[in-house]
């Protein structure tokens, strides 16, 4: 005789993904951190491992984002010169404009902007959570999240003026650090890359993969500097954002997926 399968309590507080959606970078075993993570909520619902995962992500990149602008705008910028060249590059992109490149910095604020990348997380989510797949649904939409959280944060404590030129965008100038933009550029293709590479077998297709997703931040980076609205050291601030609320998802994820094991 054949064993008959045993479902067990884990497995449906899990909702396995029966569906083929099924990403394996998402199961593997989480480390130190996500390991003490995974057993926050004792013996509860996977779920609120998830959910206190998210907001204890939050907390410390906030405040490790208005760590690190404060420390820029009260220590770093008054060293000998580094405001100024801080503020060159930006002056050099602006005296260089043409309406070609202003376009296509248009494109590059657009797809990083607050309209299409939620749009784009909520659809994978919306996919995703119809396979189900429910650690999957929440991975583009909360690394977003967690970003926008902690930016927003950082721009309530952190003021920095814009740079000194003709801005082509009208939005708060005290906030110029960091650049939410190139964070949740990082979060959501550096996630979409991520999810898609884990998947696929070809070396060739995930260096392309790869290369598109690091690009693209760049692209986003760089417009946001000629239209005038961010240094280069607030793209920075964003990208260590953006690379932060990737990994904390990427952990709080796995924890999850312990927890319900």
């Amino acid at each position: 005789m054949t064993a008959e399968p045993i479902t067990t309590t884990s497995d449906a507080r899990l909702g396995r993904d029966r569906s083929g959606l099924q990403v394996p970078v998402l199961d593997r075993e989480p480390g130190p951190v996500g390991r003490r993570l995974s057993s926050l909520a004792g013996d509860g619902h996977p779920v609120w491992t998830y959910l206190c995962g998210i907001a204890l992500a939050v907390a410390a990149i906030a405040s490790l984002s208005i760590l690190a602008g404060l420390l820029l705008t009260h220590v770093v910028l008054h060293i000998h010169g580094v405001a100024v060249d801080d503020e060159r590059i930006v002056r050099f992109l602006a005296r260089h404009r043409s309406r070609g490149l202003t376009d296509a910095s248009l494109v590059g604020s657009i797809m990083a902007g607050g309209v299409v990348l939620p749009i784009i997380a909520a659809c994978a989510a919306l996919v995703a959570a119809v396979a189900p797949a429910w650690r999957l649904a929440g991975f583009l939409l909360f690394a977003l999240v967690v970003e926008s959280a902690s930016y927003r944060a950082t721009t309530l404590v952190v003021h920095r003026h814009r740079p000194e030129v003709h801005r082509l965008e009208k939005l708060p100038v005290e906030a110029s650090y960091p650049s939410g933009h190139t964070a949740a550029s990082i979060a959501v293709y550096g996630g979409i890359a991520l999810l898609v590479t884990s998947r696929i077998e070809s070396r060739v297709a995930k260096v392309a993969i790869w290369i598109v997703a690091a690009l693209i931040p760049v692209y986003v980076a760089f417009s946001r500097m000629y239209r005038g609205m961010h240094h280069p050291t607030d793209v920075l601030g964003g990208a260590i954002v953006g690379i932060l609320a990737l990994a904390a998802i990427m952990a709080v994820t796995r924890a999850s997926g312990r927890a319900a094991r």
